[in-house]
């Protein structure tokens, strides 16, 4: 079968590789129908990490199948039902994962596309207990998205920073991924969004998302638009992910009391930071990494109401580079999928 292997750095090939044996107990066999890329793709493809995986690698760590087979034990599944993978293997029976706080397994095995195995492939094996059910008016591209994007927007905003309706929120890079899902969940609430962008065109497409007000943090001063919409206050929520270039400015713009929550590091994964602002301002600070499986299914039933994700394109698996060159050198406003 077809599988996208990561065999060095940057070097992606199409291999023949043999299929997985029918599945175990507990296992279903699914057939993965689309991938969505993160930056977790991008890392591993510039080749972070290679000494913790055994490489080739299998790529793809956000996807949505479809049910081939089902091993023993397994009830509920059928031949045909779409899913979307969780992609953390993570071991089912710690205090953390009995309290459905999955993306805290005290004994995770890694994360599927980085440091395993992941979804670019023809059909893959997976527990039972790591498959979320696509609602029926769901997409299988919007599905593709899953996973990752919407279900790490739902644990940032909802289980750390505890979004309120009402509330103003800044949401850091609004052209990417999480940050369109991000203007949509908040907006959604009643919030009022201040969203930042690298030009002018993605501030023009975050308006039209619903952003209430939009900086080009290239040729503006975000914390100082931040302090002018609220009176000078402050915003109740930053919703940060770029890192090092943004991190100052970010603690800047939160009202006394304010809440950062954080789940990347893109331009950077050091930062100074004003200890006596923190403390004196009583901030406080989230550091979000995935999500629960619960945040997954929350955010497919987001879909199923109508809050699709942003697609940029839609590429063949022959094209999944481009699609990294795309996300890495930033040219992308929303998702990219990637069909097999």
């Amino acid at each position: 079968m077809r599988a996208l292997r990561l065999h060095g750095d940057r070097d992606l090939r199409i291999d023949d590789i043999a299929p997985p044996p029918p599945p175990g107990p507990g296992e279903v066999q699914i057939r993965p129908l689309a991938v969505a890329l993160n930056h977790i793709d991008v890392w591993g493809w510039r080749g972070m990490a290679f000494a913790k995986r055994n490489l080739p690698l299998v790529t793809g760590a956000e996807a949505v199948a479809e049910v081939v087979s089902a091993g023993e034990g397994v009830t509920g599944w059928k031949a045909g039902d779409r899913v979307a993978p969780y992609g953390a293997l993570t071991c089912g029976h710690c205090r953390a994962c009995r309290e459905g706080r999955d993306n805290l397994c005290e004994n995770v095995g890694g994360v599927m596309g980085f440091h395993l195995d992941g979804f670019a492939q023809e059909l893959v094996n997976i527990p039972a207990r790591l498959l979320i059910r696509v609602p029926e008016n769901v997409t299988t591209n919007d599905a593709a998205c899953a996973t990752i994007t919407f279900s790490t927007v739902e644990h940032m905003l909802f289980d750390n920073a505890k979004l309120e309706p009402g509330e103003t929120i800044l949401i850091q890079a609004a052209g990417s991924g999480i940050g369109t899902v991000a203007i949509k969940e908040a907006k959604a609430i009643g919030c009022t969004v201040i969203a930042t962008a690298g030009d002018d065109e993605k501030c023009a497409r975050a308006k039209e998302l619903g952003a209430d007000h939009v900086v080009n943090y290239n040729t503006q001063n975000f914390p100082t638009v931040a302090r002018r919409v609220t009176g000078k206050r402050g915003v109740d929520v930053v919703f940060e992910h770029v890192g090092a270039s943004t991190w100052a400015g970010s603690l800047l713009s939160l009202r006394m009391g304010g809440r950062l929550v954080t789940c990347g590091s893109t331009s950077g994964v050091s930062a100074e930071t004003n200890l006596m602002m923190i403390f004196q301002r009583q901030l406080r600070i989230f550091g979000s990494f995935g999500a629960s499986m619960r945040n997954v299914a929350d955010g497919l039933a987001k879909m199923a109401g109508g809050m699709t994700p942003v697609l940029d394109t839609v590429i063949p698996l022959e094209r999944f580079t481009e699609g990294l060159d795309r996300l890495e050198s930033r040219r992308v406003f929303g998702k990219i999928v990637v069909t097999l």
